[in-house]
């Protein structure tokens, strides 16, 4: 191991080892608003769904809207990971971890947003115990928990070697934490035997996660694709939801790896090069997400049955278009402008196009939940729907809750996998000897 890499570990185990006053500073402002949080969920519990901006009509709106948002950005975690550990990518390293603990955090955040949407939470137990198997929201349920679990448990298997190498950094006299690392670290030494099951596992792991990833985003876009509203009713939400979900994911990776690429110092780790193939990626998905949004309103539009017609007006002229159109030029058009031009195809452009990327996929998960609402099923005047501060609260506290888990994942675990930075580096390090040796 070269003193360039001791240095880069030492900067991304120093988090690990001591914490600085603004670690904590930052920690209790999440805390404080996710208290907040609590203390507006009580009143909403207490008062019910009424001190929203939901009614029977649009029954659905920004809990629902951030629900979808956040299963689309654990895309970012298990998906593009295990992708790129398959297919054996080499620059993986500084990405795979970030992208994990994602996962974990937006599944846990997505859940939460369900319980806010509940009238009546203590009755969610109902819809395992005597829910019906022909409705997409049981299915749904059933794929969160397992998408949930399998994530948890591939970075748990992927977290084994840098565990260990923190258990043997713990003092003793810290018990506690000493234990906690020992009881996960699983006696792992390294030998040829573990790194062979450790391999073999993660590979496994890597080809299940990647069509239960596929499948959660499937089954969340049947809640809405198989019912018989007119702007939810096209087989084309499935491919929708998954292509919106890795292309928000990977826009959300690259934001998470900026941050820690400037809080760790990691610029000798985290390249250019690393921000543009993402960058790649990134407009890759966008482009296909234009094709699918030219594709669903073409066939709309081209039929215009009343429902769909109205719901064209509502989306490029009515009450909708403002935040369709931003949508459309800011959060698809812009992005890849960004990485298209050579002069913004840059670390700072791609970032720009990441943040407007995500922003767009908010709007756009948006206008499927409220847009497909407003569209009235009788000839009635259509409905109108605004968020309330309780909503915006309840929002920003989830946000907070996805923010402290990554800050706490970060707190346990190396932010970046060290060991796979020692394997790439050995394999580097072996195909010079080789190179050397047949010249």
């Amino acid at each position: 191991m070269t003193s360039y890499n001791e240095s880069v570990e030492d900067r991304i185990l120093a988090p690990l080892t001591g914490s600085s006053r603004p670690f904590w500073i930052w920690v209790g402002a999440l805390i404080a608003i996710i208290l907040w949080g609590v203390v507006v969920y009580v009143m909403q519990a207490r008062e019910g769904l009424i001190v929203t901006g939901m009614r029977d009509r649009i029954m659905w709106g920004l809990y629902v809207t951030l629900f979808v948002m956040f299963i689309g950005a654990s895309m970012a975690g298990t998906f593009v990971s295990a992708v790129l550990r398959l297919t054996g990518v080499s620059w993986r390293g500084p990405i795979v971890r970030s992208a994990e603990m994602i996962t974990v955090a937006a599944l846990v955040v997505a859940a939460l947003f369900i319980f806010f949407d509940m009238g009546r939470p203590e009755r969610a137990l109902n819809i395992v115990i005597f829910g019906r198997w022909e409705s997409p929201l049981i299915w749904d349920v059933y794929g969160l928990a397992t998408y949930l679990a399998g994530s948890l448990l591939y970075l748990y298997l992927a977290s084994i070697p840098d565990i260990a190498m923190i258990r043997d950094l713990v003092p003793g006299s810290q018990r506690l934490r000493s234990a906690l690392y020992r009881a996960y670290a699983v006696n792992w030494t390294g030998s040829v035997e573990q790194r062979r099951v450790l391999f073999s596992a993660l590979g496994l792991m890597a080809i299940i996660m990647v069509p239960v990833a596929v499948m959660m985003h499937t089954v969340t876009s049947w809640i809405f694709g198989m019912t018989l509203r007119e702007p939810w009713n096209s087989p084309m939400f499935g491919i929708f939801f998954v292509g919106g979900a890795i292309y928000s994911g990977v826009g959300l990776i690259v934001i998470m790896m900026f941050i820690v690429k400037r809080v760790y110092r990691l610029n000798d780790l985290i390249t250019e090069d690393h921000f543009l193939k993402l960058g790649y990626l990134l407009a890759t998905f966008a482009a296909l997400m234009v094709f699918f949004n030219v594709s669903e309103f073409v066939t709309l539009g081209y039929k215009t049955s009343t429902d769909a017609s109205f719901y064209i007006m509502q989306m490029t002229r009515g009450s909708m278009a403002p935040v369709f159109w931003i949508y459309i030029w800011a959060g698809l058009i812009l992005p890849i402008v960004l990485i298209a031009l050579p002069w913004t195809r840059n670390i700072r452009g791609v970032v720009v196009a990441s943040i407007l990327a995500n922003g767009g996929m908010l709007l756009e998960r948006y206008f499927i939940v409220v847009g497909g609402l407003k569209v009235p099923l009788n000839p009635y005047e259509p409905a109108s729907y605004f968020p309330t501060w309780i909503e915006w609260s309840l929002m920003l506290a989830g946000v907070a809750v996805f923010v402290l888990i990554i800050t706490a994942l970060a707190k346990a675990l190396p932010i970046v996998a060290i060991w796979e930075l020692r394997e790439e580096q050995h394999e580097i390090e072996s195909t010079a000897r080789v190179a050397e040796g047949s010249a």
